[in-house]
């Protein structure tokens, strides 16, 4: 196994950047939002690594925070979810944008992520809703906003305000953040 690799971005393509380290080039698949693939050529770089291994292919996934490797591994998890389509996702969103759409249960904003349908959202939030709530990516709390289904006059404001900015279009997740930055 190999738990990370530090070394010179030598190359970058399409979805993946390739780190020499210790005289050998790494081909790593990173999402296009990480700061390994946006770093330039030369820079030095840390990506941690997930190693995967099928009959007919041998890959690397890397992700600048090890919370990104652990929402990866916590999203191929789910049935459908492959490694593209998890990469697919963590490019789309930040983790903190995949929480919440978790949380708030908006399988609507997943479908945004390229390849992502439908079905495959409404399955991972199905899936992953109770690992949100119990703390989806270390150091990312969103337990005050996902809490907030409580029966007080307060939470009832919440939910019609969250009802009303959906029905003005914003997504639930968007509404939801929006929400509870709010003082009461």
């Amino acid at each position: 196994m190999i738990g990370f690799v530090k070394g010179t971005l030598a190359e970058k393509g399409a979805g993946y950047v390739i780190i020499e380290a210790g005289g050998i080039g790494y081909e790593i698949f990173v999402p296009a939002n990480s700061a390994a693939y946006l770093s330039s050529e030369g820079d030095e770089v840390k990506v941690y690594t997930m190693m995967s291994v099928r009959e007919d292919d041998v890959s690397l996934y890397g992700f600048s925070r090890r919370g990104e490797l652990d929402a990866f591994k916590k999203l191929i998890s789910v049935n459908g979810v492959g490694a593209k389509a998890g990469i697919s996702i963590l490019s789309a969103f930040t983790l903190e944008q995949l929480q919440e759409a978790i949380a708030f249960e908006d399988a609507k904003a997943l479908t945004k992520a390229n390849g992502v349908g439908k079905k495959i959202a409404e399955r991972i939030v199905l899936e992953l809703k109770d690992k949100v709530a119990k703390g989806f990516v270390a150091g990312i709390d969103l337990e005050n906003v996902a809490g907030a289904a409580s029966d007080t006059a307060a939470a009832q404001g919440t939910g019609q305000a969250i009802a009303a900015l959906v029905s003005l279009g914003y997504s639930q997740s968007e509404a939801a953040l929006a929400v509870s930055k709010i003082d009461n």
